[in-house]
Order: structure tokens, then sequence, then C-alpha cells
């Protein structure tokens, strides 16, 4: 389910993008076997929008050209919050940012109109149903359909399916 896309709507609205990097890079690797172009979800995102904060969230996992990718973060445009990949007793890892997330919105909401939350992760459903029900933001969201949950999608306001044009928002690579 694809919800009509919104273009333009309420020019002058605050927005705020807040994009969950993990996500987006794992759902693009497992689907398509590429990388995001981050540039690209940022300004379909915006799309003329008074944009307002741009925030992507990284884990720091010490690897290969990890802040080249960061510095690029920023040079496009978005604010990048870091933080260290856990390495538990036994080997597990784990690295999410999902409460830092939903704090960030939830502390920013009351300076936007509109929400644009950049996962598909389900977890994000009673954000994103706080947010429109209790600080009144318009949310939206965008992710690659194929990795998202729907009950996320159905929560949203409005949401964009990143599949409906995967050669737009992936990185061509010289395979």
């Amino acid at each position: 389910m694809t919800k009509k896309a919104v273009t333009n709507l309420y020019k002058e609205q605050r927005v705020g993008v807040f994009v969950d990097v993990q996500n987006l890079y794992y759902s693009a690797r497992n689907v398509y076997k590429s990388k995001v172009d981050f540039r690209a979800i940022l300004k379909e995102a915006i799309k003329g929008k008074n944009l307002i904060r741009a925030i992507a969230y990284v884990i720091r996992a010490d690897v290969k050209d990890e802040k080249n990718f960061f510095d690029a973060l920023k040079n496009i445009g978005y604010e990048v919050k870091e933080k260290d990949l856990q390495v538990f007793y036994g080997g597990a890892k784990k690295g999410d940012w999902d409460i830092g997330i939903a704090m960030d919105l939830i502390e920013l909401a009351p300076k936007l109109d509109t929400v644009i939350l950049v996962s598909g992760d389900g977890d994000f459903v009673p954000l994103v149903r706080h947010l429109k029900h209790a600080l009144g933001c318009y949310v939206e969201v965008m992710a690659f359909g194929k990795s998202s949950s729907q009950k996320l999608i159905e929560a949203a306001d409005n949401y964009f399916d990143l599949d409906s044009a995967p050669q737009k928002f992936l990185m061509q690579t010289g395979k």
C-alpha cells in the first residue's frame, strides 16, 4: 500500500528530516545489493519545504572509509549524530538509535509542522502515533517498501516508498 504522494502541500511548513542510516543501509544492501544516495533522499524529503533540521543517525564501527562517509553526510546538509557500536561479552554486537531518534523527534516536534522519518522500522509506530496525536505533527515516512513495516506505513500520514524509483535513491556502483 502506498499513500497518495503529497507534492508541495503547505510549502511554508517547517520540516525536520530524521534518517535512521543503519535501517536504510541494510535495506538497500539486502534488497538491492547497493548503497543509498542520501543526497537524493534529502532532496526528495524536503521538496521545496522549509527545512529546519536534517539529522542522520550513524553507528561508529571503526570500519574502512567510515569517517569519509560521515563527512559526506555533513557536506550534503545533514547534522550527523554518532554512537559507538556496542560489543557484548561473547561477541554479540548491537547498534541502533531508536531511543535517540525518538527523543530528538519528541523534543523537536513543537518547532516543526512536518516530521519526516526515514526508516522502515516498525518499532517507531508508537512514536509516529504520539507525534501525530499528542504533538500535532504531520508525519511522513520514507523507506524501501520491501523492507518496511506495514504497521509503520499505516500509522504515517503519508508514506513515500523508495522502491518506487530505486535507481533514483541508490548509488550507481561500478560493478
